[in-house]
């Protein structure tokens, strides 16, 4: 190895410590924010503060890989203004989802169409596709398969609609990824 390329590589390793750092930072203050102020009397605070360090620190030791992607991006307002809204449109999918599911089970005729369909992504980051993934899972009725690295989803879909790639993208995937690329891309 010759003297440039070991100085690329002392200078790649310094970035994860500045990524895991913000992160440490970013999850420390969100400990805080949930479990400030503790008591009237303040007498678990420090401990409260030292658990939230240490659980802080873990998470930037282990998830720093997941968020190595346009990490900066998180700390922009705009992100956290769409991660909002996006609590609210999610929370209305997995509602509208519910009652469906609910719906045909308790139907007599038990109107299911089950099967594995098709669709590819227009996210470009891993992060984002994690998201996404996870969003399609934690809504009823769909459950996420396998993503493949070019970005196609394979999703069960307990009422198949249609079986062609970009109406099962339209259904199922473009309603999630407009508010995740304004949060992770």
């Amino acid at each position: 190895m010759n003297p440039r390329e070991h100085r690329a590589d002392i200078g790649h390793e310094r970035k994860p410590w500045s990524e895991r750092i913000v992160l440490f930072v970013v999850a420390f203050t969100f400990w805080l924010l949930l479990v400030w102020p503790v008591g009237d009397d303040g007498r678990w605070l420090w401990f409260d503060v030292a658990v939230g360090a240490a659980m802080a620190a873990l998470v930037a030791m282990v998830m720093r890989s997941m968020f190595r992607q346009n990490f900066i991006r998180l700390l922009n307002p705009r992100c956290w203004f769409w991660m909002v809204v996006y609590l609210f449109v999610f929370s209305w999918y997995v509602l509208r989802g519910g009652f469906d599911v609910v719906y045909r089970v308790l139907h007599p005729a038990m109107p299911i169409s089950p099967g594995i369909v098709r669709a590819r992504t227009t996210l470009e980051t891993d992060t984002a596709r994690i998201v996404l993934a996870n969003s399609i899972t934690l809504t009823p009725g769909t459950l996420s398969v396998d993503v493949t690295p070019d970005g196609v989803f394979y999703v069960h879909w307990v009422n198949v609609l249609s079986e062609e790639d970009e109406v099962v993208a339209e259904l199922i995937l473009r309603r999630f990824e407009w508010f995740i690329r304004r949060i992770f891309e």
